[in-house]
């Protein structure tokens, strides 16, 4: 639905909205006329996506699959070595080509693709799209970003995390696509391992999986997840920049540790991993030597505009304080019966990433013809203080690292950057909340607010609580401005010299495919002036 505060799709944006309904249309349909053809069926089940905007080159992306009524049953299709023809125009008919090339989509790597185009220009919209034999993918939409310096008056993201299947339907994914953003920011659990619960009361959709351990069970995750079309056409309306968090491999791991014994999970996680590199439109650098992870965290630029720094809270975290190695995270613990939780060595993103962050606010609060005006620190869950009713102590969110997380605001608070937000996810969620220089202390004249918090909720999944809890918690922290647990849905950011403007969108039927969006808030950081102020 339209909304007088949301700005319009631009005519080159309609254009291409009509231009991927039809080809996505085309593209289901049997591609083969002759016979002979070495597939009988189109590959392209998965849609298409593209990656990190830089300034003079694009990673676009694509998977190719059997038929997937396979999923669920003993064992996939194999599908021979496939090449595959990729373009890039300026137009939606392919009739201004950009570039060309081709590439072979190999069994060993799932059959996916990562093909990054150079040589283009900063700051302008390309088409996209691949062909196998004679059938074609839908046609994908992605930007270049701006050039690092340039004088750039806009910026307008959408950000989310959290979709289990089961729980509900991805209408959030058609309302995002809609809103035409420059880049979607996915926060993390994108598929949950699982198998369906046992009780089927309350779910949106049945999925025939069973908990996912091997490579093949989580490129049979992906595949489910992805074959959803509101996804696919959020995914080939922008670039998408991806983090994870715990359900990509299993619930509330951390770096090395699971359930169960050590190896097992470590070839669990290797398995997962691999299928996250696979079915998601990550640049080849994030592959590391051997194999033995992903280099996920990393600053993008967009102009002088913004810095976005997304972060890996999962592959390098300290355990969860006082949770026994092999064994399930209880979720929360009594303070005062594990000393471990302020244990000033315990890290939540790991020392070298610790680092590595600390130099990048260095950077953005250096020199004024160089830095950014908005900092944006993309990571994977709630980062303020909440202090229970009961007196317990979340672990798996920040509040289970409370020195990681005083050393964080610190390097913000010594830096200065201009401007410093935080985006989250996780908890299924929607919390604003102000970020004093004391986290775990209530803001005031003597804990000045230093920066702003926006956790959004989940495009899907439960919320496993209720208004009355998440309405306690918020009498007792003054830092939370805000606090829902009843919506699903995304944010949508709007970022300018002068403020940065943040709504809340949420589905009003998540168990309905056809459900509308609307607006549950909106709030706005004003440039130099840290903390959320509610604006509708």
């Amino acid at each position: 639905m339209q909304h007088p505060h949301l700005i319009p799709p631009t005519p080159e944006r309609r254009r291409f909205l009509l231009a991927s309904g039809l080809a996505t249309a085309m593209g289901a349909l049997p591609a083969w006329a002759r016979a002979g053809d070495s597939l009988q069926h189109n590959p392209f089940t998965l849609g298409v996506a593209s990656g990190d905007p830089e300034p003079d080159n694009i990673l676009i992306w694509t998977r190719l699959t059997a038929p997937l009524d396979y999923l669920g049953g003993d064992m996939a299709p194999e599908l021979p070595p496939q090449s595959v023809h990729w373009e890039v125009a300026h137009d939606a008919r392919f009739r201004q080509p950009v570039a060309q090339g081709q590439a072979t989509a190999q069994a060993e790597w799932g059959h996916a693709l990562h093909i990054q185009v150079n040589g283009l220009a900063p700051n302008r919209w390309y088409f996209y799209r691949f062909r196998c034999g004679d059938a074609f993918s839908a046609t994908g939409h992605c930007r270049t970003a701006p050039a690092p310096g340039a004088d750039v008056r806009r910026l307008r993201l959408a950000f989310a995390s959290c979709q289990r299947w089961e729980h509900g339907f991805y209408t959030a994914w058609a309302d995002a696509a809609q809103a035409a953003p420059d880049l979607v920011l996915f926060l993390g659990d994108y598929i949950y391992e699982y198998a369906q619960p046992a009780r089927a009361e309350g779910l949106a959709r049945a999925q025939p999986l069973r908990t996912a351990r091997s490579l093949q069970d989580y490129r049979d995750r992906y595949a489910l997840h992805k074959s959803d079309s509101h996804l696919q056409d959020a995914h080939a309306a922008c670039n998408w920049s991806l983090i994870w968090d715990d359900h990509e491999v299993e619930n509330d791991y951390a770096g090395q540790q699971g359930q169960g014994d050590e190896t097992r999970f470590l070839a669990r996680r290797m398995a997962a991993w691999q299928a996250f590199y696979e079915n998601l439109p990550l640049r080849a650098n994030a592959l590391q030597r051997s194999f033995q992870g992903l280099s996920l965290y990393r600053s993008l630029q967009w102009g002088r505009l913004a810095r976005l720094h997304l972060l890996d809270g999962r592959q390098f975290r300290d355990l969860q304080a006082c949770r026994p190695p092999g064994k399930a995270s209880t979720g929360s613990v009594e303070p005062q019966e594990c000393p471990a939780l302020h244990d000033p060595a315990r890290s939540f993103l790991g020392w070298d990433q610790e680092r590595w962050l600390a130099r990048q606010l260095q950077a953005d609060a250096g020199s004024a013809s160089a830095a950014p005006l908005w900092s944006v620190l993309a990571q994977t869950t709630l980062f303020s203080s909440r202090r229970y009713p009961s007196g317990k102590q979340a672990t798996d969110s920040w509040d289970g690292y409370p020195e990681a997380r005083q050393r964080l605001v610190r390097q913000i608070a010594e830096t200065q950057p201009r401007n410093s937000v935080l985006l989250g996810g996780d908890i299924h969620q929607n919390y604003v909340c102000a970020i004093p220089a004391q986290a775990d202390q209530a803001p005031d004249k003597t804990n000045p607010v230093i920066a702003s918090e926006f956790c959004g909720t989940s495009i899907s999944s439960h919320s496993g609580t209720t208004q009355a809890k998440v309405d306690a918690i918020a009498a007792r922290n003054p830092q939370v401005l805000f606090a829902r647990c009843e919506e699903r849905g995304y944010s949508l950011v709007e970022i300018t010299p002068q403020s940065m403007t943040t709504e809340l969108r949420a589905v009003a039927d998540p168990l309905r495919s056809d459900s509308g969006l609307y607006t549950l808030a909106r709030f706005a950081v004003e440039d130099r002036r840290p903390g959320p102020v509610r604006i509708g």
